[in-house]
């Protein structure tokens, strides 16, 4: 184990509330972006944590469920100042989606059938697929260094594309293959995790304002573990109690409340690898969405700052909008907004304040790396799953799902296929893939290509 340092590291709380604020506000491109503007300004800016330690912290963060950049910013943020400066590096990574995500949901729930909204729109879903295409190419080149790593990813994509395996199940099996392969020393799955830049400077722990021991307020604790445990369960748990008593399992809030709830138990592997479960129950199983409208609420979370999982709060409050009960459908979609960001995000908090000072212990763990490293190869062929059901919805006005011989094909209608999106979708794969265009200036440019676009056709 570490040892103990009780040096404080001299960084005000103040200070680092505004690094924090700075964090939240840069917060754009997907995790691989976030955790780099945190990588940027934590390790090679302020000098606050060295690069293995960061690692280490980024590693755990990458084997629970949810946003492992949100998860990454309170980890930190605890590390430096205790229990709450994993609340303000937390809250503050998630505040500025929500404000611009619920302005955005307001548009497009009172303007969205108007032209103009229509066509930004349309021009978001083609950016939108080039920049899932990028992810699977960008996490693909990190991850699947050999053939047992693009054997994982490729039985990955068969498992949830054809056959419909719970992502769950997929991510625990990677998980205990790559362990066992760790625990048996085998070099094939020691090829590295997380999401930064391998090429980037790096600070060591001893240098840094932390420094490489383990602060005093890290140390195992079991009277705190069971109270924070306690503390965090109550605040997520007790609104969703609440609703089913008062209002039934059949309310909207209440389906909610119980949906976006086991969503967070159950979401490895970041946002774009969850996305494909979460546009399936939204779609198919409640009708809270049509599919081309999931698009467009993720072009919403990927031109605003914050988690891309920040997508759920547009789908619960077009949710609750259109099933709203005896109240008035814009403050019934407000409070879905918020009720679904509560459970999203508060068990975040809780995976990260009973973990983290056990996880503190354990920075050399090659049986821990190999676990990850298979749940990343695999999370690259769900991603994959992600882009096809993306593009064949963006390019094809309607794509007939079949069943047969335990596999699920989906089977665009040739008649339906829409030139402008094709053609916007390709120009956007090479702006990214070929001039390395920035990811918001694609989003920008298609969306307004989209705009004049309903200008000129429609």
């Amino acid at each position: 184990m570490p040892p103990v340092n009780e040096t404080p590291h001299q960084v005000p709380f103040r200070e680092a509330v505004m690094v924090w604020l700075r964090v939240a506000m840069l917060s754009f491109g997907g995790p691989a972006g976030q955790i780099a503007v945190m990588h940027r300004i934590l390790v090679e800016e302020k000098k606050w944590i060295g690069e293995r330690r960061f690692l280490h912290a980024l590693n755990y963060c990458m084997m629970l469920p949810g946003p492992e950049a949100q998860q990454l910013a309170i980890y930190i943020g605890w590390l430096m100042h205790r229990t709450r400066g994993g609340l303000v590096a937390g809250c503050l990574f998630v505040l500025p989606g929500f404000i611009a995500i619920l302005a955005l949901s307001y548009l497009y729930a009172t303007l969205g059938n108007v032209g103009l909204v229509e066509g930004l729109f349309f021009g978001l879903k083609a950016a939108v697929l080039a920049v899932v295409l990028n992810a699977v190419v960008r996490i693909g080149k990190r991850a699947l260094r050999n053939r047992i790593m693009l054997g994982l990813a490729a039985a990955a994509f068969v498992a949830i594309f054809f056959f419909d395996i719970a992502f769950p199940l997929i991510i625990l099996s990677a998980a205990l293959l790559g362990y066992w392969g760790g625990k048996r020393g085998m070099a094939a799955f020691q090829v590295g995790g997380g999401h930064g830049d391998g090429n980037a400077p790096g600070l060591s722990d001893r240098d840094s304002l932390l420094g490489e021991g383990l602060p005093a307020h890290a140390r195992p604790n079991r009277r705190w573990s069971l109270r924070i445990s306690a503390t965090f369960l109550l605040l997520w748990l007790t609104p969703v109690a609440l609703l089913l008593i008062t209002l039934g399992g059949e309310n909207v809030f209440s389906q909610i409340a119980t949906f976006f709830s086991k969503m967070a138990v159950v979401t490895f592997g970041g946002a774009y690898a969850v996305l494909g479960y979460v546009t399936q129950e939204a779609v198919q199983n409640y009708g809270w969405l049509a599919p081309g409208e999931m698009l467009d609420g993720l072009g919403m979370a990927e031109t605003t700052p914050g988690p891309l999982i920040q997508v759920v709060q547009f789908v619960g409050f077009m949710g609750a909008f259109r099933e709203a009960t005896g109240l008035d459908p814009m403050l019934a979609a407000t409070l879905a907004a918020v009720l679904t960001t509560w459970v999203t995000f508060v068990p975040c908090f809780l995976w990260i304040f009973l973990g983290a000072p056990y996880v503190e212990r354990l920075r050399d763990n090659r049986a821990l790396t190999a676990a990850l490293s298979a749940i990343t190869a695999a999370v690259v062929g769900v991603i994959l799953n992600l882009a096809i059901w993306f593009g064949l919805h963006v390019i094809f006005a309607e794509v007939e799902e079949r069943h047969a011989l335990g596999a699920r094909l989906l089977i665009p209608q040739l008649g339906t296929l829409d030139p402008l999106a094709l053609l916007l979708a390709a120009g956007a794969m090479v702006a990214i893939f070929h001039f390395k265009v920035g990811m918001l200036k694609v989003l920008g440019s298609c969306a307004l290509l989209g705009v004049l676009a309903s200008l000129v056709l429609f």
